[in-house]
């Protein structure tokens, strides 16, 4: 088991158990009350008294409480569902999707970098690449992870990786989870927007089929390196932006509370990303978020990659060069004469 993933049963799949330790605020009302039903559960299976009724009563007052929270939620919301720290990360997935991984480390010029992983695996018996943004829940795994801003060697290391996965004919699949690039000092003297750029050209020009899919946070240039699909696929709760919300809230408003009203200018859920073309499939989640049905999750976010998978199979190689650049080219409006 890699540091950064959660406690999972021998077999590989997720614990069933969903985190409710650090709810959102909008989530602190269904919490609450599905608390209370777990303790009128163990009350009434001690034979003490019978709690049926009172029991069924509140289970679907909880699932009116949660359409009715889940249906209606802001962009700001969804940014903050989209960070939420029991989300599915990168390793989740790996686990519950692909079998047989083996992770490749180092960039071989510099160091290692665990804030991004990858390494070749099988789906369905293929082989294939995966490679992810790897975020930790505690603060010791968050150091070692570097809350999932990978440096310029992580984006090099991405780079050997998917270059070894083209010469020998793997599809690539990453996963998208980042509020961005790494900004300190070292890693901009070592090179890291000249990192990114390198990841955007090669992917451009990959002859195998690369299918992204934002499973989190999708924060600018630290997503994009590892971002230029054949196919772009987000979970319905999870975000794609050029910047977050409070850093625009900042720039635009010089106040970093006022990030709700920038999470709406920026219009950067899955649905919003998904009308304006820029995203192929939104991915839906469990009721409730990713968190609450990990498995659940993971077996749509499997069916979605299959499917993508066998459509761009159809294609050969330069086919596939042809459909990434006209996709990305028409990303975007260009005013003129």
């Amino acid at each position: 088991m890699f540091l950064g993933s959660p406690q999972v049963e021998p077999h590989g799949k997720f614990a069933m158990a969903i985190n409710i330790a650090h709810p959102l605020e909008f989530e602190r009302p269904l919490v609450q009350l599905e608390k209370k039903i777990d303790e009128l559960k163990t009350l009434s299976s001690s034979g003490a008294v019978d709690m049926t009724a009172e029991i069924g009563r509140l289970e679907k007052k909880a699932k009116k409480l949660q359409e009715e929270i889940f249906n209606d939620l802001s962009r700001w919301q969804i940014v903050q569902l989209s960070r939420h720290n029991a989300r599915p990360y990168f390793l989740d997935y790996v686990n519950n999707v692909f079998t047989d991984f083996c992770e490749l480390a180092g960039d071989r010029l510099f160091s290692e970098d665990p804030s991004i992983v990858g390494g070749f695996a099988r789906l369905d018996g293929e082989p294939v690449l995966v490679m992810g943004h790897q975020k930790g829940r505690s603060t010791k795994e968050n150091m070692l992870r570097n809350f999932g801003m990978p440096r310029p060697e992580g984006y090099r290391k991405a780079k050997r990786l998917m270059e070894l996965a083209d010469r020998f004919k793997r599809p690539i699949f990453t996963f998208i989870d980042t509020p961005g690039a790494y900004p300190g000092i070292g890693a901009e003297e070592r090179g890291q927007a000249e990192a990114i750029a390198m990841n955007l050209e090669v992917m451009a020009g990959l002859h195998t089929p690369v299918i992204s899919t934002v499973i989190g946070e999708g924060g600018s240039g630290g997503a994009l390196a590892i971002g230029v699909g054949n196919r772009v696929l987000m979970l319905e709760f999870s975000i794609y932006s050029v910047i977050s919300p409070e850093g625009c809230a900042s720039i635009l408003f010089r106040d970093a509370t006022r990030a709700d009203k920038a999470a709406d200018s920026l219009k950067l859920t899955a649905r919003d990303l998904q009308s304006m073309g820029i995203v192929d499939q939104v991915i839906g989640e469990p009721r409730g978020g990713a968190h609450r049905d990990p498995l659940t999750m993971a077996n749509s976010v499997g069916a979605a990659l299959r499917k993508q998978l066998g459509d761009l199979k159809k294609l050969n190689a330069a086919q596939l060069v042809s459909d990434r650049y006209k996709k990305f080219r028409a990303m975007g409006a260009f005013l003129g004469k």
